[in-house]
């Protein structure tokens, strides 16, 4: 999720974690990482939590349905272990810090032969695919900004690194540091843009119906971007493959709109 001002993902958290053991077989874990919007610096702390038990039936994750914690930017993910086993080290989504931020990345799909060298400060601590091109893509990031570079730099330079990633495999993901959400779409992706008037949905993984009128004011917007639509009633839109967006302020960004990342 991305929002121009701090939201809740309770609704959606609702149906998303019953895809974790509950109606699809990602069971292998789960996680999930708020960017607090109440820090000193809004965007730098985040509240982090992951759990090898299947998100269907975590405790931690029955906790977070009714526990409304207000965030701009919010990466989840529900796991298939493909590469690595079951454990908490390999739990999605991972976490680095880059010119005093915390990062946060979630991956779906595989990596074929994706075996690049890291000579920088960024090494996996699990033995997934995802984290080892997470930590190659922080180092190649660190290397191409002598400073802190704006998210539109950021998003040139993310559109030169990913297609080095994605020509081994599947390569659709979610990136956040608590200013943008950048999401890259090789097989599945899809968001949605809410904002006033806001109307009544229908979840499709939960015999749940809300009028999000109730829980947003005028002034509110976000985007929810997930591999498949969380509700039956709205206008998903579906990514393309190669594309990369950038969703910034709840609202999709003018580069973000205009470029796609070609398979180098």
């Amino acid at each position: 999720m991305n929002s121009h001002l701090p939201a809740s993902l309770t609704l959606s958290f609702t149906g998303f974690s019953r895809r974790g053991g509950g109606t699809d077989h990602h069971s292998d874990g789960w996680g999930i990482a708020f960017f607090e919007s109440d820090c000193a610096t809004p965007g730098k702390g985040i509240r982090h939590f992951v759990d090898k038990s299947s998100a269907a039936t975590s405790p931690i994750a029955q906790m977070l349905k009714s526990f409304p914690i207000k965030s701009h930017n919010v990466v989840a993910h529900v796991r298939k272990a493909t590469v690595g086993q079951v454990a908490l080290e390999n739990c999605h989504p991972f976490v680095r810090e880059l010119w005093g931020r915390n990062w946060v990345f979630a991956h779906n799909g595989d990596l074929k032969n994706y075996a690049p060298r890291l000579h920088g400060s960024f090494h996996p601590v699990g033995n997934t695919d995802s984290e080892l091109a997470f930590c190659w893509l922080m180092q190649e990031l660190a290397k191409s900004h002598a400073g802190v570079p704006s998210v539109v730099e950021l998003t040139r330079t993310l559109r030169e690194l990913v297609p080095v990633i994605a020509r081994h495999g599947t390569f659709n993901f979610l990136l956040s540091n608590g200013q943008a959400l950048w999401a890259h779409a090789t097989t599945k992706l899809h968001y949605v843009m809410r904002g006033h008037p806001f109307r009544l949905v229908h979840l499709k993984d939960e015999d749940l119906c809300v009028n999000l009128a109730d829980l947003n004011g005028p002034e509110d917007r976000l985007v929810i971007v997930v591999t498949e639509p969380l509700t039956t009633d709205e206008d998903w839109v579906t990514m393309a493959p190669g594309e990369l967006l950038v969703f910034v302020d709840g609202g999709l960004s003018d580069d973000g709109a205009t470029a796609q990342a070609q398979a180098a």
